[in-house]
């Protein structure tokens, strides 16, 4: 005969509740315009506003937003919390303006043993990228990569320990990895997992990251300017490598940037570089972005979507934007 325990059967029961996916009402606001000094304005570099959401929700654990992947139309999203939370949904859209969210769910990212992360200490999950059916996680403090069968099982996936450069688990505690990017088909890096740090820095100073797998792995770097740090990145239809970054100094304030790197430059050894193509402060309605996608819209406009993490704070917001990138 198997005897169970009050407190142990509580804790089984608790343990079921928090894993089980659970449908949440997420509200939005449009943005009246992205320059908080002329709302009429819509060129940022080379970027143009298309429409912005500022998201809030009475379900607790809505938040912290540090990633962000769409599908191919732009609407179905899946986005990770730093505290090990999947939200997945849809964008709802009229016309080229998002309007709100639908069909929002959350569950908390499983280990291998359906215990979540977050309970093994393996929690402020910064990055993401999808490949298929399988969507890798970088987990900053741990300074880990896992990866998820979520095409196929979804919200109670569970976590696969992905083996990668010994190097990554010496990133500094709180800086790790910050940015994800599988290279897709096509592509002369394709079938790499691209991994960058958010400041853990080489012996010149620069960003470290890490190309895993694929046809050439190894080592390279991003320059480092301005006192800014990576927080996301994805790619362009051709290849070419966005990066978000983001900075904060007593000095000099708050400030976003996209830098873009030619796919070309981006091999083993090299460090690499490029032109910022959009630039904003605390003059436009920003906030700490951490997630930034591409689509590309059936009239060929390709589409960038940014997330930012309110780190719960009252003082902070998530918001929601996209713009036309202006080739």
């Amino acid at each position: 005969m198997l005897f169970v325990t009050a407190s142990a059967t509580a804790q089984t029961l608790k343990l079921a509740a928090d894993n089980h996916p659970t449908s949440i009402e997420v509200s939005a606001r449009p943005l009246a315009g992205f320059d908080l000094r002329d709302r009429s304005r819509v060129q940022f570099g080379q970027l143009r506003f298309r429409s912005g959401l500022v998201l809030t929700s009475p379900y607790s654990r809505f938040g912290g937003l540090s990633s962000l992947r769409l599908d191919a139309s732009g609407e179905r999203f899946i986005a990770a919390s730093d505290r090990g939370r999947w939200f997945t949904g849809r964008i709802v859209y009229r016309g080229k303006e998002m309007i709100g969210l639908a069909d929002v769910q959350t569950a908390p990212m499983l280990g291998g043993d359906g215990r979540t992360l977050a309970s093994h200490g393996w929690f402020d999950t910064e990055s993401m990228a999808r490949d298929g059916n399988w969507i890798y996680v970088g987990i900053e403090r741990a300074n880990r990569i896992v990866r998820f069968d979520f095409g196929r099982q979804g919200l109670r996936a569970r976590a696969e320990t992905v083996l990668a450069p010994a190097d990554i688990r010496k990133l500094p505690y709180n800086s790790g990895l910050e940015a994800l990017v599988v290279v897709p088909k096509g592509l002369p890096l394709a079938g790499a997992l691209i991994a960058i740090s958010e400041r853990g820095l080489d012996a010149a100073g620069n960003i470290k990251a890490y190309l895993i797998g694929g046809p050439s792995p190894g080592t390279f770097a991003v320059r480092r300017t301005g006192s800014f740090d990576i927080s996301d990145a994805a790619l362009l239809p051709g290849g070419d490598l966005l990066l978000l970054e983001r900075k904060f100094t007593m000095l000099n304030g708050i400030g976003v940037r996209i830098r873009r790197i030619a796919a070309t430059s981006i091999v083993p050894g090299a460090t690499v570089d490029g032109p910022s193509i959009f630039d904003a402060d605390l003059g436009q309605e920003i906030d700490n972005f951490e997630g930034l996608d591409v689509h590309v819209t059936p009239e060929g406009d390709t589409v960038l979507t940014l997330v930012s993490d309110d780190n719960f704070l009252a003082i902070q917001r998530t918001l929601l934007v996209q713009f036309t990138l202006i080739e």
